[in-house]
């Protein structure tokens, strides 16, 4: 189950939540885990970090064992070669950011201590700022004094819970690129908590979706996102566009499904185990959904065609999003997204008639409709 340089985890807990997982992260990976609150997140990590001791389980850390139920081996946290980064930093406030780093590094030498902690703070954009305390810093100082202290640990695992939540948009986004920048340099896995996908998404190799205490999938956001193994992950990788519909027809020569999807036949990509008759369940990304000009139609929006009336209509700065009732048999809006000003070119207001086209290589099915 070990693989060197990186970190296994198979974890079995009744309590304080239910956790059945099971997932491995190489070397100089980044894997994000979100989901829902109170789903175990924080747990996987606090068990990694020793905190928090599985019922059952084993986890390998660059090919060493930390816990091992058959075994009965369990690794003390002071033991393991953790860095950790809590979303309230976690510093001594009564220490400056340097002494904070210096905390850490309890097995060198006293005379390389100091340049070493030097380096550290270095490294995270905070050269010269050793002597200020946790108080004297601002929200995202402070949360680099945190990665610096976790660093300086030399671990073999870094572990990220919601680390950038605390801070403001912009701030949010400055730690994130140098978390890129620092990763490059780094040769250990990192599991990143976050319930932001579009967090996981920029900074992540590959999203664990956990709901429940379990791994539904996990995978790069871009699969995850157009390929969900069921309607929980679609949602929680905030797919909006779940619907049901029966199976028409099946053009095995032409690789094509046909989706009757209440008046409208809708041509999707062949897949295999669905018989003409059944009862699907799909869904299609919002980046999959083309808005038709109005009044103004062009030969390429003849690919499933769908038309109906805005119901809705939301701007978001340069974004503007919107609902169309369309005959969906269970009634469910098609939600849209376009740039602002071509949601204005076009005149798109509520009432309004529009057409759009819903693309066939984007649509997924995920499997046979919930009963």
């Amino acid at each position: 189950m070990s693989i060197a340089g990186g970190i296994a985890v198979s974890i079995r807990l009744q309590d304080p939540v239910t956790l059945d997982v099971d997932f491995k992260a190489n070397a100089s990976e980044l894997v994000a885990l979100v989901g829902p609150s109170g789903g175990g997140k924080s747990t996987i990590l606090r068990a990694i970090a020793g905190l928090e001791k599985p019922d059952a389980g084993k986890i390998t850390v660059g090919g060493q064992h930390w816990f091992d139920s058959r075994q009965r081996l369990w690794l003390q946290p002071q033991n393991r070669r953790v860095g950790m980064v809590f979303q309230s930093y976690a510093l001594f406030p009564h220490l400056s950011a340097l002494e904070n780093v210096l905390a850490a590094l309890t097995d060198r030498a006293s005379d390389d201590k100091i340049e070493l902690a030097n380096e550290y703070l270095a490294r995270v954009n905070l050269k010269g700022l050793g002597a200020r305390r946790p108080d004297q810093m601002s929200g995202g100082q402070r949360q680099r004094v945190a990665v610096a202290r976790a660093l300086a640990r030399e671990p073999d695992v870094l572990l990220l819970d919601e680390p950038f939540s605390a801070v403001d948009k912009v701030t949010r986004m400055r730690l994130q690129r140098e978390l890129v920048e620092l990763r490059s340099d780094l040769l250990i896995p990192i599991i990143l908590v976050t319930h932001d996908i579009e967090e996981a998404a920029r900074l992540a190799d590959r999203i664990a979706v956990l709901h429940e205490g379990r791994i539904l999938q996990m995978a790069a956001h871009e699969v995850l996102s157009k390929s969900p193994v069921n309607t929980a992950v679609a949602r929680l990788v905030g797919i909006r566009n779940i619907f049901n519909s029966k199976i028409a027809d099946i053009d095995r020569q032409q690789q094509r499904l046909d989706l009757q999807w209440g008046n409208t036949l809708l041509e999707s990509p062949f897949r295999e185990g669905f018989e003409p008759g059944q009862s699907i369940t799909w869904c299609i990304p919002s980046d999959g959904i083309v808005v038709h000009r109005r009044n103004r139609p062009s030969r390429g929006e003849h690919e499933n065609p769908v038309y109906g009336l805005v119901n809705e209509v939301f701007q978001f700065g340069q974004t503007t999003e919107l609902t169309l009732a369309v005959d969906d048999p269970d009634a469910h809006p098609l939600h849209c997204s376009l740039p602002t000003h071509v949601a204005e070119r076009n005149e798109i207001c509520i009432g309004a008639d529009l057409g759009v086209s819903i693309k066939a290589d984007m649509i997924h099915i995920m499997g046979s409709a919930d009963p």
